[in-house]
Formats: structure tokens, C-alpha cells, sequence
């Protein structure tokens, strides 16, 4: 190649790559399959599960013309060429875009960090060359990769064959939350390294995570990064059940990071607000980025709330009334309830907390502890038109 080479060390181009803590586009986009070659099943216990033709999202929303230099560092990243010369004739825009792609794909990168060294022509402004950043050393990568498939299969082997793609994920989303700590200092807490084997992370290994053990169970999952409400960095997913599209953020599903959100020491029970929320419910606190269009999520069809009868429409007294009472004649540690409007949310806040709702579920637990009092503990999501009573 003709022409003076220069180097160019770039380390913060991805920031939306790296993302430490917390929404769907609204441009719709069809995912199309394009499959990676990969053994297209594997058998885990008597279940023989596909985790083939995985969907790269990415990688059917940037321009075609970069598909070459996608499946290029797909494959260089895949066989652990960290450095190397490339074939396909690339801007480094057009570079880091295609980059960017590939790592939002494919989780299973742990190794590769956000940051790479790149050489172009000085002439023809064209990439010539990179060098990765990475966090692993090529000897040890096949070890780490063989545990990661294990700690995934750990998770898969206690999902049913026969359970629904909704249920698959619910399942995976609670293991992830019931197995990892937030914790902002936690090693390798970009990549899933961190959640899958250190069991401590940061929202990029809680997502990466949870896109990785879906695609090994062949399900659609992407990656999305973005912003919070109060600017902080993000990382959340997209998943698809038939044709819709929905939000999971496995990370503010938490209690240990919704605790240190309030500045708790822990909130009590896992926060299911995340779990295949729409565009409406995830924009009110999720910001995302625009690199790529992302699809519609307007469905609420599986509303965790509401398919589990937590969920109400308008506030009625005799109905709450005797959801509280059949709460503590259970003897449930706590009630949650939803209300599909703020009038019945904010009406529900009144007669739970001034309007002494709250004494005979009160008067019970007293009789039945043969106590002359009793505490409770309550949590509100105003956002979410949510409430939450711990009894004990």
C-alpha cells in the first residue's frame, strides 16, 4: 500500500461500550436473521437446546457496505487475532461503527476491551491495521470460556423444556439478579466474566450476561446501551417473544442496586418493573443511544404485575381491601400492587398511608403475633404507579 502510515490510539470511542450503571428507540426496524456459524445445538441433561443462527442485530442495522469489515472482525476476534492487517477497505468511522457492531452482538468477546489501537493511510484515510485492547491472555481464554459455558449451562439446566420463551427469560433474569451483587468495584465488570463467575457487577456484565445465556439457548436478545435520567452511563436489553419486542433491565431488577439507588443497606424483594417492560415505562427513567434504530416495544402483554395479579387498573376499596387481608392471612412477607392509572395509584396512597386502610391487616398480624403493636415497611415507584408493603 502506498502512502505514509500513521497511528492512532483511540480509547474512548466506544463509550456506549462501556457503560457503569441505567429505553427503546422508537424507530421500528425489522430483525432479520443472519445466521454465524456456530454448532447449531448442544445437549444439556436430556434437553437438546439451539443456540444456532443467532440473530446479530448490529449487524443488519448498520450500512451494508460494512458488512465486510463486520464479518472480517468477527472472525479475527473469534480466532484471537488481536492484531492484525485488514482486508477490507474501511474509514475509520466506518470502522469503529462496524467494531461497535460486532461487540454488541457478540458477548461472548469477553476478552476484548473498549479501547484498540488503528493505523491508516495517510493519503487515503483508509484503516490499515488495529490492535486490540484486551483483558485476557490468549492462553487463557479457551479455560475462561469453558467455565462461562458451564456457569451458563448451570443457569439453563434449571429452565423446563418445556417452558414458554416468556418464562425462559423471566427464569434467566432472576438467576442472573439471585447469583450477582452490584458492586461499581467489581473486576472485569464489562464483559460477563464479572456476573457469571465473579457473581459481582456493574449493569454491562449484568446485560452482556443475560444476552449471553439467551442467544446460547438460541432466543433473540440485544444489547442497548444509553443514559439514565440523571446522565449516568447504561446498559439494558431488547428481547422478542413472537413478533414483539420488550425491555429488560436485569440490573435495576436488583435489590441490592435499587438499595443503593435510595441509599439502603438492600431493598427487600426483586423489582419486576424491568422485566418486559415497554417504550412508555422504560422512558421514564432510560435514555437510550441512537447508533442504531431500535424496534418498537408496545406490547404489555406479559406485564410481570399482571400476570401475576398484581396488577389493577383503577383503585376499588373492596378489592385492595381484601388483597391486603388475603396477603397477611397467607402469611406473605409483602404485597405488591400496580394500578393502571395515577388517579388510582395516588387514591391508593391516600387510604393505604392517611387513611388508615392499613389497621385491620395491622389489627391481624398484632392478634396472631400477640403483640400490642406492629411495624411495616413501604416502598413507592411513582413511575411505575407501583406499591410495595412489607409486613415483616
Amino acid at each position: 500500500m502506498t502512502g505514509k502510515i500513521r497511528n492512532l490510539l483511540l480509547t474512548a470511542v466506544l463509550a456506549g461500550l462501556s457503560v457503569c450503571a441505567a429505553g427503546c428507540g422508537t424507530l421500528e426496524a425489522a430483525a432479520v436473521k443472519a445466521g454465524v456459524a456456530e454448532s447449531p445445538y448442544y445437549q444439556l441433561g436430556d434437553t437438546w437446546w439451539d443456540h444456532g443462527d443467532i440473530e446479530e442485530y448490529y449487524f443488519n442495522q448498520i450500512p451494508s457496505e460494512l458488512n465486510e469489515i463486520y464479518r472480517e472482525l468477527y472472525d479475527r476476534i473469534k480466532n484471537y487475532e488481536d492484531s492484525a492487517q485488514l482486508y477490507a477497505s474501511v474509514s475509520e468511522d466506518q470502522f469503529w461503527t462496524a467494531y461497535y457492531a460486532v461487540l454488541a452482538d457478540h458477548p461472548e468477546f469477553f476478552w476484548v476491551g473498549s479501547s484498540a489501537q488503528i493505523s491508516e493511510n495517510s493519503l487515503t484515510g483508509q484503516v490499515v491495521s488495529y490492535q486490540l485492547s484486551t483483558t485476557v491472555d490468549p492462553e487463557s481464554r479457551d479455560y475462561l470460556r469453558a467455565q462461562l459455558e458451564a456457569a451458563a449451562d448451570q443457569c439453563i439446566g434449571q429452565i423446563p423444556s418445556t417452558a414458554s420463551d416468556y418464562e425462559r427469560i423471566r427464569m434467566v433474569y432472576e438467576y442472573i439478579i439471585n447469583t450477582t451483587d452490584y458492586n461499581s468495584a467489581s473486576p472485569d465488570n464489562q464483559n460477563i466474566q464479572s456476573a457469571l463467575l465473579n457473581h459481582s457487577s456493574v449493569c454491562a456484565g449484568y446485560s452482556k450476561a443475560f444476552q449471553y445465556i439467551l442467544h446460547r439457548m438460541g432466543m433473540f436478545c440485544t444489547y442497548v446501551t444509553g443514559q439514565t435520567m440523571d446522565g449516568g452511563d447504561h446498559g439494558w436489553n431488547i428481547v422478542r417473544i413472537g413478533d414483539q419486542y420488550y425491555h429488560v433491565d436485569v440490573t435495576w431488577g436488583d435489590p441490592v442496586f435499587v438499595g443503593q439507588m435510595e441509599n439502603q443497606s438492600s431493598a427487600s424483594a426483586m423489582n419486576y418493573n424491568y422485566l418486559c417492560c415497554t417504550d412508555q415505562e422504560i422512558y421514564k427513567t432510560h435514555i437510550p443511544d441512537v447508533s442504531v434504530p431500535l424496534p418498537a416495544c408496545t406490547d404489555d402483554s406479559y406485564n410481570y404485575y399482571k400476570m401475576n395479579q398484581m396488577y389493577y387498573e383503577t383503585f376499588d376499596y373492596n378489592t385492595i381491601y381484601n388483597a391486603l387481608m388475603n396477603s397477611v392471612w397467607s402469611d406473605e412477607s409483602y404485597i405488591v400492587m400496580k394500578f393502571g392509572t395515577q388517579d388510582g395509584y395516588e387514591t391508593a396512597k391516600y387510604e393505604l398511608f392517611q387513611n388508615n386502610m392499613l389497621n385491620d391487616p395491622g389489627q391481624y398480624l398484632m392478634e396472631i403475633n400477640g403483640t400490642t403493636s406492629w411495624n411495616y415497611r413501604y416502598h413507592t415507584d411513582d413511575d411505575f404507579c407501583l406499591i410495595t408493603i412489607y409486613w415483616k
